[in-house]
């Protein structure tokens, strides 16, 4: 497994870019302080592009890992937001993160994938396919680890988001983080 130093790339959109938040209360500063304070000295890279689709993120995942100096420990991933704010098919969305996933499966990176779940007003048929693909991406690409809803505790919680409803605030991102943290740590080894 990784050395003392692990490297972590937390590859998604805005919920790990940290959009509106002050730089060190994002996702990936906050989950290397977490870390840290288990006794991992990890380095968190944020490769978090807020409005990011799965389909975006696909074709920009090789660009990001070509300017690392050498491939991270593990990578955490986390997309599918903005797939269902635009209501991109389920279909293309499994594609384009079964894309991503290959891709670092390639470079030898393990992979702790954060989940995203449709709500209910995108109707049933919608819901059914887009909930289904990424615990089905999980056992097929055997990841490291899996957390099923990347906002779990979070989502729909005014005292936990920003006051556009939809972008998690430092104590949102903490909630998250210390729903992953285990998985991560787990993934580590550690």
């Amino acid at each position: 497994m990784p050395a003392s130093a692990p490297v972590i790339l937390a590859f998604g959109d805005s919920l790990v870019a940290g959009y509106g938040l002050p730089r060190e209360d994002g996702f990936a500063p906050q989950m290397e302080a977490a870390l840290r304070a288990r006794g991992l000295d990890a380095t968190v890279i944020n490769a978090g592009v807020s409005g990011n689709t799965s389909g975006g993120a696909s074709v920009r995942l090789k660009w990001v890992l070509d300017r690392l100096p050498s491939p991270p420990d593990l990578a955490i991933v986390a997309l599918g937001g903005n797939d269902i704010l635009r209501a991109i098919p389920a279909r293309e969305t499994r594609e384009d993160m079964a894309t991503i996933l290959t891709r670092l499966e390639e470079r030898g990176v393990p992979v702790v994938l954060a989940g995203m779940v449709a709500p209910p007003f995108l109707g049933d048929g919608y819901r059914k396919a887009f909930n289904a693909l990424f615990p089905d991406l999980a056992r097929e690409h055997r990841v490291a680890g899996f957390y099923p809803f990347f906002l779990t505790g979070v989502a729909g919680n005014p005292k936990l988001n920003l006051p556009d409803g939809l972008h998690p605030n430092r104590a949102g991102v903490a909630r998250m983080v210390a729903g992953v943290l285990p998985i991560v740590t787990r993934a580590l080894g550690a």
